[in-house]
C-alpha cells in the first residue's frame, strides 16, 4: 500500500495512571506490542506508571525501541523508565512536547487525564491551522473519548468549528484498528506535507 512506510514512530499520550478499567491497560499493553511487531518506534512521555509505562515496557518486552522525553521536573514524580533505547530529559514542558512532535510521524491519544487532553488538542490545533498533517487518532477504548467527541459536535453545531476550518481526527474502537488507520491516513497525505520545519515548531 503506499504510504505503508511513512509511519515509522508514533507518539502516545495517555494517562500516568491506570484508569478504573482493565480494558485500559489490556490496551495500552496490546498496543506496544503491536508497535514493537511492526518496527514502529514508540516517542512517548518517559514515565514508568501507569498506562505510560505499560505500553512502553509492552514495546521493550517484545523487541521493540522507546524514545522517552520527560522534563527534569517529573523524572521523579512519574519514576522515568530508564531502560529504554532513548531517554531526552527536557528543562520544561514546552520543550518536550517540541520534541515530542518533531521525532514522531503520528499521534495517537490512549485514555488519560488533563495532560492527555491538553497534548491531544494542541496536535489538533495545529493540525487545524494548516502547520501539520500527521496523522491524530484518538482510542476510544470503552467509549472514553465520547465526551469529547460530543463536545466537538457541539463546537460545530455553535459555529466555532467553522467548515473552512476542520478537523481530522481519527478514532479506533478496537486496538487492532488503530496502526491500520493511521496507515491509511498517512498515504492519503500528499508527500512533503507531512513534516512541519522545525524552526516553524519552535515558534509554536
Amino acid at each position: 500500500m503506499p504510504g505503508m512506510n511513512k509511519i515509522k514512530t508514533v507518539c502516545v499520550y495517555c494517562g500516568s495512571g491506570p484508569g478504573t478499567n482493565s480494558r485500559f491497560m489490556e490496551t495500552a499493553i496490546a498496543f506496544g506490542r503491536i508497535l514493537a511487531e511492526n518496527h514502529i518506534r514508540l516517542v512517548y512521555g518517559g514515565g514508568s506508571i501507569g498506562l505510560m509505562g505499560a505500553v512502553a515496557t509492552s514495546v521493550l518486552e517484545h523487541g521493540g525501541a522507546v524514545t522517552g522525553i520527560i522534563p527534569e521536573f517529573l523524572t521523579s514524580r512519574e519514576n522515568a523508565l530508564t531502560h529504554v533505547q532513548e531517554m531526552i530529559v527536557t528543562p520544561d514542558m514546552h520543550e518536550r512536547k517540541r520534541l515530542m512532535f518533531e521525532r514522531s510521524d503520528a499521534f495517537v491519544a490512549l485514555p488519560g487525564g488533563i495532560g492527555t487532553l491538553e497534548e491531544l488538542v494542541e496536535q489538533l490545533t495545529w493540525q487545524q491551522l494548516g502547520r501539520h498533517s500527521k496523522p491524530i487518532l484518538i482510542a476510544n477504548i470503552d467509549g472514553f473519548w465520547e465526551p469529547l467527541l460530543a463536545l466537538l459536535t457541539h463546537m460545530r453545531a455553535t459555529q466555532f468549528i467553522r467548515p473552512s476550518l476542520p478537523i481530522d481526527l481519527l478514532k479506533a474502537d478496537r486496538v487492532e484498528d488503530i496502526l491500520p488507520r493511521l496507515r491509511a491516513a498517512a498515504a492519503r497525505t500528499a508527500d512533503g506535507t507531512e513534516q512541519l520545519a522545525t524552526e516553524v515548531a519552535r515558534r509554536l
